[in-house]
């Protein structure tokens, strides 16, 4: 399943609604986790799903702001270290 982060601002700052889980299963989108700026007013979450447009359903239909979404992939200090770290090109395919 592709990875993606999702970058948000709340101009009046944080809200997530009731039902988040339930409404992003129905498109096969899953929530990792997201990382908060310390005002409240940004947001950068991390999801996994089918599709970017995926992502933009369930935003809609939980009225969450989407500012850009960002295919991504996993890069930390383990898997560089030990050479595990395989380079892809933007569709994720080995080069």
């Amino acid at each position: 399943m592709p990875r993606y982060l999702v970058e948000r601002t709340f101009p009046d700052g944080l809200h997530i609604p009731a039902g988040i889980i339930e409404r992003n299963a129905d498109e096969g989108v899953t929530w990792v986790h997201s990382y908060v700026s310390e005002d409240d007013a940004k947001s950068f979450c991390v999801y996994d799903a089918p599709t970017p447009e995926a992502i933009r359903t369930t935003a809609a239909a939980n009225d969450l702001p989407v500012d850009r979404i960002m295919r991504v992939r996993v890069l930390d200090p383990y898997s560089y270290a030990s050479g595990l770290l395989v380079p892809t090109n933007s569709k994720g395919e080995m080069r």
